[in-house]
């Protein structure tokens, strides 16, 4: 790669263009293997490996260049290449066949930057005089770094066993008409080099276990509820008497929530226990203070223009620190130790005593920040962009979740509420932060309760989804619990799936809003499952 990068870089040139001013390779080795299975049996058994190469490729300077996604040709039409150079990489180590990849792609990327750079150039003539902006490309110093190889072991025998018992164990529980497992691993190597001396090889392994069950109400609705479980090992993941405790709990609520009143659209006082505290944070607050967006005229750039200004609550504090390997006893999804730009992973601080102190920088500048802290991100050969990894929430006012439970009911009753609501768990969200529509997030909470402020009795509700503004949302937490969960996942947005963690606290908020979700009332399967009536003949 170096020497490809190297021959590039001293002859690769137009005649009467300029030569590119920076260049970086990265190949990534992917091996993943997965067990998945359902009805007591495997429907899956993969094992795959593939290599992808990434080429970045700048024309310019470091003040300007012709960087830019928006402006590199999505599509060919006309007299432009109908042919696009591959981004597979051999699996063989043949240096020759895979500078042969690098050479075609790197010529490719080279006449993408020239034509970026002209159009790039060419918006000038309209930009006002004066007109500030930040330069295209941070310099950082090289980095050289070596891991050791990394084992990567996968019971194949046990995850079957496993994936056939844990779903007839949900085969066989009433009301549940689908139910599956799945168990996957995958292995990360890395190799990256730059024109500015850096070369790297890194490697990294994340496993999970990912069950899932559903249902239907008597009106219809989709019910579904899942677990997840990830390690950095497959020694951290669950044992079978954990999987099968965790199966029944799940199947348990399925049943609870079959027979739970449907909520009415709700705005009032709520608690968020931890996982779903994350899920708020990561949405909210944690996209619109990733870098890349704040200079992006097509982004709604919330945090825009406030550093040092009041944005949260001054007893929060919120940062992001790709390098903590684990938090409250869990690996976190999130850590690395380079980013996808070879920049060291650091910690930013992002909020402080409420205030906005920082963003998420890649190597992109925002001002007044002119180095990256090591939080451009990619997959699948996306561009990186600055993404979160681990990102905590901090809190100066915590108290035991007993006192958050007072403080609930008691600001229900401050607002003639009959009732304030527990958000236990939820599985997903979604957030949109561009100009193009509403600047607003989405969650789907799993398990929701009401708290009567009479009795202080717990019921158990569905078919509610919480919605709302960022800003908003996130300025009426009133107070946090004294203890911090992991919640780990995946991140999906422009630059691909990524893995990240949050690590938070439970938040009392003054008003939340939940809207009923959308769903097609169909009507569940009309036989009962053949498995039932093979273990109760007659009925």
């Amino acid at each position: 790669m170096s020497s490809e990068l190297a021959r590039a870089m001293e002859r690769l040139r137009l005649p009467g263009y300029e030569a590119p001013y920076f260049a970086s390779y990265q190949l990534r080795e992917v091996h993943s293997l997965q067990v998945s299975g359902r009805h007591g049996a495997v429907t899956e058994d993969r094992d795959r490996r593939d290599r992808r190469v990434s080429v970045d490729v700048r024309v310019g300077s470091y003040d300007l260049d012709s960087s830019g996604g928006e402006d590199a040709p999505a599509f060919f039409v006309g007299d432009a290449p109908a042919w696009a150079a591959p981004r597979d990489a051999p699996l063989d180590d043949d240096p020759m066949a895979l500078r042969n990849t690098l050479w075609l792609l790197t010529d490719e990327k080279y006449k993408e930057a020239l034509s970026s750079w002209f159009k790039k150039r060419g918006k000038g003539v309209y930009r006002p005089e004066g007109e500030e902006r930040s330069p295209s490309f941070s310099r950082e110093e090289p980095h050289r770094h070596v891991d050791l190889p990394l084992p990567f072991a996968f019971d194949r025998d046990r995850w079957r066993r496993e994936v056939r018992e844990v779903t007839a164990l949900l085969r066989d529980e009433p009301g549940i008409f689908d139910a599956t497992m799945k168990v996957d691993a995958e292995k990360q190597v890395r190799w990256f080099t730059s024109s500015e001396g850096t070369a790297l090889v890194t490697e990294g392994a994340l496993y999970g276990i990912h069950l899932q069950a559903l249902a239907r109400a008597p009106d219809g609705e989709l019910l579904e509820n899942s677990r997840d479980w990830y390690g950095r090992t497959q020694e951290e993941l669950p044992g079978p008497a954990e999987l099968r405790a965790e199966a029944r709990r799940l199947a348990a609520e399925l049943v609870l929530l079959r027979a739970a009143p449907a909520l009415d659209p709700y705005i009032g006082p709520a608690i968020l226990f931890p996982e779903a505290t994350g899920v708020l944070f990561h949405e909210a607050v944690g996209h619109r203070l990733e870098g890349d967006r704040q200079e992006d005229d097509q982004e709604g750039r919330t945090f825009k223009g406030q550093l040092g200004k009041l944005v949260l609550p001054s007893f929060l504090e919120v940062a992001d620190d790709p390098t903590l390997a684990s938090a409250a006893g869990r690996s976190l999804n999130g850590s690395y130790a380079f980013d996808d730009q070879g920049v060291p992973a650091q910690r930013a601080e992002l909020v402080k005593d409420g205030r906005l102190e920082g963003y998420l920088l890649s190597r992109k500048p925002v001002k007044p920040f002119t180095r990256s802290n090591g939080h451009a991100r990619g997959h699948g050969g996306a561009p990186p962009v600055a993404r979160m990894a681990n990102l905590v929430v901090a809190s100066t006012r915590r108290v035991p979740m007993e006192e958050l439970r007072r403080l609930l009911l008691a600001e229900a009753r401050r607002q003639g509420k009959p009732y304030g609501l527990l958000v236990r768990d939820i599985s997903s969200g979604n957030t949109n932060t561009a100009t193009l529509g509403y600047q607003a997030f989405k969650g789907t909470p799993r398990l929701v309760y009401r708290v009567d402020v009479e009795t202080g009795r717990e019921e158990l509700v569905r078919g509610v989804e919480l919605v709302g503004t960022p800003l908003a949302a996130v300025n009426k937490v009133i107070a946090t619990g004294d203890e911090t969960r992991v919640f780990n996942g995946y991140c999906g947005a422009e630059s691909g799936y990524v893995p990240v963690s949050t690590i938070a606290p439970a938040v009392l908020v003054s008003e939340i809003e939940l809207q009923r979700t959308s769903h097609s009332g169909e009507r569940g399967p009309l036989l009962p499952a053949p498995s039932a009536e093979s273990a109760h003949p007659g009925r």
